[in-house]
């Protein structure tokens, strides 16, 4: 079996002189809290530093989306998993757990938890909260009736055990060699956001003849199930961040929910499990406070005037560079390089799992897909809303990348409206008096683009282009603005036509998070979502075509090649399978990103490699400090 004891296993020379936060001295004094050395596990997690040793104190000031921008929250401060990347995504490393082995055969997986790690409440936090997950959570139907991919392998979910208080091994029925690294990704944090000291009491379980007075209270959740997804939820969304109730492992707990209309703000967890090299327990920083803006040029203008310590998600794009980079004098901040290439900046992403049999039947169509994609003037869209910085491109790993696939990334690219309409014309001959193309009803052929404002990506501007452009060939395309939230809502339910939206597993995560080349999982992007759920349980959703099936059994390939060589191998073949399927339309390379730091702030990644899920900078920010005092 491989065996991996790494950073944070051995008890460090200093143990018996931790050192504490000021701001804990007072609650410690008083008999509120325990001493530090009493609050960190028995071998805490040592924290490599970039610059040195940092200073306590300081609040971190940064900015989040009115609505639907919760994943803000999750890549600030929520990255602890059982297992974690290194910052430079070269290996898989112990986190949570101290140590951890696989099988030869790579169906087993066993981890060894730090002993005294505690929620942010103080209760210990043990191998039966990772059990109340499985048993209660995971493997009960009406909480988790589609089985997250990450713990399933070709449609079978993983057996848990207890070992001890300390040990679970994750068992699977056949071979899954890339589980340690979907662990360390996007999904990984499921197992341990389930405090069962707490959740135990909404769940019908544990607490039957208590729920009806707790539904009394809450009467907005209608049954236990929906009172227990009030309370946390299986992918970070709002409820997680709005239940200032829920313990956690994460650096900061809320004092403020991301229900408040103006701000989100947290403070240290006094029972965090990170100490520095000197013995100095993590984070430094006191607190972390988000203003809450509708519009990312407001949020731009303000870090420009030195109201931000920090900002990245949507502004750290060709649109706002140059203002942002003349801005850096007058709000004391510097420019530092990410490494954010996701598979396409922008994806045309339409349902091949409508519930309009008409619309469905045409979006599943290929062809279809081939004439929209021959319709859009990259090149166009590039100079005008991306300022030039791009490249046209469908979805695919970027080129610096060993799975690049130059045709996958590079078909159907050529802006051609003579083509595309000559496929168009095989499809759906007829047209209306307007120049409109009619469906096999008779009626006007039209998509309803759901689009929101994200990212900074100018997608309403992108879209209204496609709409001129897909106008010239024929296709009626109505645009529907609206906010992150709706859209989440909408696709989570499989009611919308289509959607642009950036596409993930273009660098570091190309092996790991597949979903915008094949229906993959019901999170963030839907193109195919009853598929997804076929494929997370072969027993809900709605079972796909062969050729969808296919791709799928081509992934499973993947995840079961023990060796990293196969492993390539095998992803190649899927990549080539996927390219073949042309699911998603892309329309440009994205370029590398940027974020804004403080001048004030120290101990920054530059170049920290980040994709899709691997949250950022959540995984460093525990040990940004101020070097300047500051409020």
């Amino acid at each position: 079996m491989l065996s991996i004891m790494l950073l944070g296993s051995f008890a460090p020379a200093w143990a018996a002189d931790y050192k504490q936060a000021p701001m804990l001295d007072e609650q410690v004094k008083a008999g509120k809290l325990p001493a530090v050395a009493n609050r960190l596990p028995e071998k805490p997690y040592v924290e490599t530093m970039v610059d040195g040793v940092g200073k306590y104190g300081g609040t971190l000031r940064t900015t989040i989306l009115a609505n639907g921008d919760q994943y803000n929250l999750t890549r600030t401060i929520a990255n602890e998993l059982l297992v974690r990347w290194d910052p430079q995504w070269k290996k898989v490393m112990p986190s949570l757990a101290e140590e951890f082995k696989a099988s030869d055969d790579a169906t087993t997986y066993t981890f060894k938890l730090r002993k005294g790690l505690k929620w942010s409440d103080g209760h210990p936090f043990t191998a039966d909260d990772i059990m109340f997950w499985y048993e209660d959570v995971f493997m009960n139907n009406a909480l988790s009736p589609a089985k997250n991919p990450t713990f399933t392998v070709a449609g079978k979910p993983v057996k848990v055990t207890k070992i001890d208080d300390q040990t679970v091994e994750f068992k699977f029925e056949s071979p899954y060699g890339l589980f340690l690294q979907q662990l360390a990704y996007g999904q990984g944090h499921l197992p341990v956001i389930y405090p069962k000291h707490y959740l135990s009491q909404f769940h019908e379980k544990y607490n039957k003849e208590g729920i009806p007075a707790l539904l009394k209270a809450n009467p907005a959740a209608g049954d236990w199930v929906a009172l227990f997804n009030s309370k946390v939820s299986l992918s970070f969304q709002p409820p997680f961040w709005q239940n200032l109730d829920l313990p956690t492992l994460n650096p900061w707990v809320l004092t403020v929910p991301y229900a408040d209309s103006e701000r989100v703000a947290a403070t240290r967890n006094p029972y965090y499990w990170k100490v520095d090299t000197a013995g100095n327990q993590l984070p430094y920083i006191d607190n972390v406070t988000w203003a809450k803006l509708d519009d990312p040029q407001v949020m731009a203008l303000k870090m420009t005037s030195g109201e931000f310590d920090f900002a990245f998600r949507h502004i750290n794009n060709s649109t706002f560079k140059s203002v942002l980079f003349d801005g850096q004098k007058t709000g004391n901040y510097r420019i530092v390089d990410v490494k954010d290439l996701p598979a396409s900046d922008a994806a045309i992403l339409l349902n091949l799992t409508s519930t309009d049999p008409v619309k469905r039947k045409i979006f599943q169509n290929k062809d279809f897909r081939i004439a929209l994609s021959h319709a859009i003037n990259r090149q166009e869209i590039i100079d005008l809303v991306y300022v030039g910085q791009g490249a046209p491109a469908q979805v695919a790993a970027q080129p610096e990348h060993e799975l690049y696939n130059e045709r996958q990334a590079k078909q159907y690219t050529e802006y051609d409206p003579k083509r595309s309409a000559e496929i168009l014309d095989k499809i759906m001959p007829k047209k209306d008096a307007e120049g409109f193309r009619l469906d096999e009803t008779g009626k006007r052929f039209t998509i309803n683009f759901m689009v929101a404002d994200v990212f900074g990506l100018s997608y309403p501007d992108i879209m209204q282009m496609v709409q001129q452009y897909a106008k010239d060939v024929g296709i009626d395309i109505q645009i529907r603005t609206t906010d992150r939230a709706r859209l989440n809502t909408m696709w989570a339910a499989n009611e919308q036509d289509a959607y642009i939206w950036n596409c993930v597993g273009g660098l570091s995560d190309a092996y790991t998070d597949v979903r915008c080349y094949m229906p993959f999982q019901k999170a963030d992007i839907f193109f195919a979502v009853r598929w997804a759920e076929w494929y997370s349980n072969h027993n809900t959703g709605e079972e796909p075509p062969a050729n969808i099936k296919e791709l799928m059994a081509a992934y499973d390939r993947v995840n079961a090649a023990v060796t990293d060589d196969d492993r390539r191998e095998k992803m190649k073949e899927f990549l080539n399978l996927s390219a073949d399927n042309f699911l998603n339309i892309g329309i440009s390379r994205p370029m590398p990103k940027y974020m804004m730091v403080s001048n004030n702030l120290k101990n920054v990644v530059n170049g920290l490699p980040i994709a899709g899920n691997l949250w950022h900078p959540a995984p460093t920010l525990t040990q940004w400090y101020f070097d300047k005092p500051t409020k």
